[in-house]
């Protein structure tokens, strides 16, 4: 990489700092139990709005894998899903009706929690309807990956999302609360 993008990267990642910054006065705290983090605990932000019924899966798939902290960014849902976030023991939750897609589509609210919280700790971006699935997870924690991330001196780790989708109509098909989507 040469000089010139180097310092355009430099910028440009200045610029999102600075978003997140000003973004972060849409937030407002519902619930802040942050306090409760143990300095090895792999942290999991992500935005959702009406999604309750995802929810129970999601929380119970990232526990397994080892996630101890949640952070939740609220976007105004109306199907009681911030209050179930509330009452979940692991989760710190801010809500915001403000536009989602002005803050880059959640990325500068998540942004500033992360700048605020995550330091000293991997941390992972998701959304509710997406699962992290890398190489012996059904036998190995991320804190598994994490460490040999860490022996490896890799300090971050992108990984492809795929999209599935039954056949025929989306509201057709069936699905429970804490039912495996997969």
């Amino acid at each position: 990489m040469g000089l010139v993008q180097s310092y355009r990267l430099r910028l440009q990642r200045k610029r999102w700092r600075i978003r997140a910054f000003r973004k972060r006065r849409e937030l407002k705290q519902i619930v802040n139990r942050t306090n409760q983090i143990k300095p090895d605990d792999i942290l999991l932000f992500c935005t959702q709005r009406n999604e309750k019924i995802r929810l129970p899966y999601f929380l119970d798939y990232y526990r397994k894998m080892g996630v101890g902290h949640f952070f939740f960014v609220d976007n105004d849902s109306e199907d009681g899903s911030a209050d179930y976030l509330a009452d979940q023991p692991d989760v710190s939750l801010w809500g915001t009706r403000a536009s989602y897609k002005r803050s880059r589509f959640g990325v500068d609210w998540l942004n500033w929690l992360q700048i605020k919280h995550a330091h000293g700790h991997w941390a992972m971006t998701v959304d509710p309807d997406e699962f992290l699935i890398y190489p012996f997870c059904d036998t190995r924690p991320l804190r598994a990956l994490t460490d040999w991330l860490d022996a490896s001196s890799i300090k971050s780790f992108s990984a492809m999302l795929l999209d599935m989708y039954p056949k025929g109509r989306l509201d057709e098909q069936p699905y429970q609360p804490g039912q495996n989507p997969m």
